[in-house]
């Protein structure tokens, strides 16, 4: 069994991805979305950290975090947050799960794994913003970054950090029909 050595550095900023079990498509879904906007405020409460960028796939999240400078458990906020939404959701996923999800108890929605990279600099912290705000054109869910509502895009746009053009148009994509979220595109 691999044995995972995972960074934790208390005031450390944290690229991270999240995906469903199985990559099934619900995250955009109004109940997954509003479940995982409500445990992010409450963990948030309880557990401060700053979202620095985000954007959420009906499959999978993106975002950074700086935690507190006495406090590197990123771990336990993620394990708090993915119960919650798991919680709030239960109905929507019992009928995803597995016979061995279902066997061991658990609820089924996420990958039991995540992907964490601390960010290293300026230029390191850029690139990865550039990416998540990239990720849904990227996955072909847009032709404009900036009509994909589930994105902290608007918030670096109204902060003129990018232009409304940013990454260009790709021509051919039918543009997702989502509400907006997270309170960045409203």
């Amino acid at each position: 069994m691999a044995t995972f050595r995972r960074s934790v550095v208390p005031g450390a900023t944290y690229f991270f991805t999240i995906n469903t079990y199985r990559r099934i498509k619900v995250l955009t879904d109004p109940s997954f979305y509003l479940a995982l906007k409500g445990a992010l405020r409450r963990v948030m409460a309880k557990h401060p950290f700053e979202i620095d960028a985000f954007v959420l796939l009906p499959d999978h999240i993106h975002c950074i975090w700086t935690l507190p400078p006495d406090d590197g458990d990123y771990a336990m906020r993620w394990n708090i947050i993915k119960r919650l939404v798991s919680q709030t959701t239960r109905n929507g996923i019992a009928p995803l799960l597995s016979a061995s999800r279902s066997g061991r108890k658990e609820l089924g929605l996420w990958q039991r794994r995540f992907w964490e990279h601390q960010i290293r600099d300026e230029e390191d912290f850029a690139k990865h913003v550039d990416y998540i705000h990239w990720n849904p054109m990227k996955h072909g869910y847009v032709s404009r970054v900036v009509d994909w509502p589930y994105s902290s895009f608007h918030r670096y746009l109204r902060d003129g950090v990018y232009p409304e053009d940013w990454a260009g148009v790709v021509e051919g994509v039918r543009a997702h029909s989502a509400r907006y979220g997270f309170g960045e595109a409203e």
